[in-house]
This record gives C-alpha cells, sequence and structure tokens, in this order.
C-alpha cells in the first residue's frame, strides 16, 4: 500500500506559521499579538489558538485604535476576543493626541493612521513588550517585502531594512540589547488569497464589512471612501450609494472600498483570483509618495 506524504499548501503555511508563533513564545519574555479585527491577524489570532491548544495563547492581544475605525470592525473585535477567551490591551491614539504626543493632521485628507506609530512605541514600552506579532505579509507592498519573519527594531523603535539578519533554515535570531524588541511576522510567506482560504476552510467568522454591502461614498481621487463622521468632504464631494466590500480594515479615513457583488466568501475568493489591483491599492495613505509605506516603517509604523 502506498503512502502519500504531500503537503497541501495550505498546511504547509498552517505548519510554518505556527512553528514560527511558537518560537516567538519561546525566545521572548514578553511577547503580544498586534489585533485589528482584520482578516490577517484574525488568521494570526486561529494559528495561535493551535500552535497552544489546549491551553489559551500565552501573551495578549493588543490592537492600537485610532478612534476613526469601522463600527464592524470594533464589535467584531471585542466579541472576537471573547469568544477565545482572550486578554485585550487598548492602545490609543487619542490618548496620544490628548498628552501631545501627536499632532492631529488638518484638512480634507487629515488621518490618524500614521499616528498610530507613536501610540504603538509608547505601548510597547509601557508593557514591556520585546516582541509584537503581526499579521503583515510580503505580497501586500513592497516595504513589507524586505521583512524577516523576526524583524529588529532599535531602541527608537525604528526598522533598518537594509541591515536585517539572516534567517537560514528557520533559524531565527532573536538576539536584542536592552530597549530594543523585535516585529515577528508569521504570515510572511502568505498570499491574499492564502488568507481567504484558509479562513473559508476553517470556517472562521470575519467583519461584515469584508462582504457586500450598500454604504453611502465619496470618489477621491480614484478610490472610494466611506461617507462616515470622521470624513472631511470637499466642496464639489457628493456622497452616494453604491454596492460595496472592504478587502482591507484600517483607518475609515484612509480606507478605500472596492465595488463589489461578493457577498460570500466563495464569491470573494473568486473575486480576488480575477483582481489586477493589489488589496492595498485602495489605501489612500498609501498614495502619498512612492516610499509612503517604508518611510513609516522605518519610524516604527507596523
Amino acid at each position: 500500500m502506498s503512502v502519500s506524504y504531500k503537503i497541501r499548501h495550505l498546511e504547509q503555511l498552517e505548519s510554518e506559521a505556527i512553528f514560527v508563533l511558537r518560537e516567538t513564545a519561546a525566545q521572548f519574555e514578553r511577547p503580544v499579538i498586534l489585533f485589528s479585527g482584520g482578516k490577517d491577524s484574525i488568521v494570526v489570532a486561529r494559528l495561535a489558538q493551535k500552535a497552544f491548544w489546549p491551553a489559551r495563547p500565552p501573551m495578549p492581544f493588543m490592537h492600537v485604535d485610532t478612534g476613526h475605525n469601522f463600527p464592524e470592525t470594533i464589535e467584531f473585535r471585542d466579541q472576537f476576543i471573547k469568544d477565545i477567551g482572550g486578554q485585550l490591551i487598548v492602545a490609543s491614539v487619542q490618548d496620544s493626541i490628548d498628552q501631545g504626543r501627536a499632532v492631529e493632521e488638518k484638512g480634507p485628507n487629515a488621518s490618524r493612521n500614521a499616528l498610530q506609530t507613536v501610540t504603538l512605541l509608547d505601548a510597547i514600552e509601557e508593557n514591556r513588550f520585546d516582541a509584537a506579532v503581526g499579521g503583515a505579509r510580503r505580497d501586500e507592498e513592497k516595504a513589507r517585502a524586505k521583512e524577516r519573519f523576526f524583524s529588529h527594531r532599535d531602541e527608537f523603535g525604528q526598522w533598518d531594512p537594509k541591515n536585517q539578519r539572516p534567517e537560514l533554515w528557520n533559524l531565527f535570531n532573536a538576539r536584542k540589547s536592552q530597549g530594543e524588541h523585535f516585529r515577528v511576522f508569521p504570515l510572511s510567506n502568505w498570499t491574499e488569497m492564502d488568507v481567504w482560504q484558509y479562513i473559508l476552510r476553517e470556517e472562521i467568522p470575519i467583519p461584515s464589512i469584508y462582504f457586500s454591502h450598500e454604504r453611502e461614498v465619496i470618489e477621491r481621487e480614484g478610490v472610494l471612501l466611506a461617507n462616515n463622521e470622521f470624513l472631511t468632504l470637499r466642496d464639489d464631494e457628493k456622497p452616494e450609494k453604491r454596492i460595496v466590500r472592504f478587502r482591507t480594515v484600517g483607518d475609515a479615513t484612509c480606507t478605500g472600498a472596492v465595488e463589489s457583488t461578493a457577498d460570500t466568501l466563495e464569491k470573494i475568493i473568486e473575486e480576488v483570483a480575477s483582481a489586477r489591483q493589489t488589496e492595498r491599492g485602495g489605501r489612500a495613505d498609501d498614495k502619498r509618495s512612492e516610499s509612503a509605506m517604508e518611510d513609516r516603517k522605518k519610524e516604527g509604523y507596523f
């Protein structure tokens, strides 16, 4: 009788991510999982459940809250963490603004997205976290393609893309000096398609905002932005109702929607398979300059 040892693609990615999460727990004293309620952080949470089952994940979850989130995401975040029995830490950008640590942007293109860097670094220092696990993937954006699984940050929380540690044969170097920390990316080798197929396979709940629905939007520089209380409309902008969904979840002032009728996971997967634009193609914050993401990451962004 022949036995097949072929590992299917999703199983291989799952195994790799679980290995990274277990290495994180083994090599760091105070790791934390960054959790936004978006699809990638949801998958990381599920993988953490599997990695340490039957015990709970030995690390808390933390959301850097801009205060300008979609309500569907916040409701899902709170219920999801409650359902898995996790501990949630909320780091507030509004608190950073109130304390004078961050300055609110003004004007129609104002966003709190970049201000998350200050809040994140302060929260890491305050809680003495030495590793922050995130759901970033290399296929998302050219700057994120430069990341390692274990990505070193100096004592100022800064990232140097030209001075990264080699990772050979799944050997991760977590050596650090006082005040330094690491970002850990267990989904590095996953694609958007892998994430959706895994969510479908595992039957993981996700926020309703990912599915097709009617929403009032405005079109700004080719991006469909949801009309909401945090968005400053220009004189020539008039909200209109369209059938849309969101491929990413972030700050409501800069996260673009896409016109779509995909109201099931199967339809979302079909749509992603035929898409000709990356999921971050609708993020207004990435359009500020050619190196917008890399500049933010060097300063300590996710």
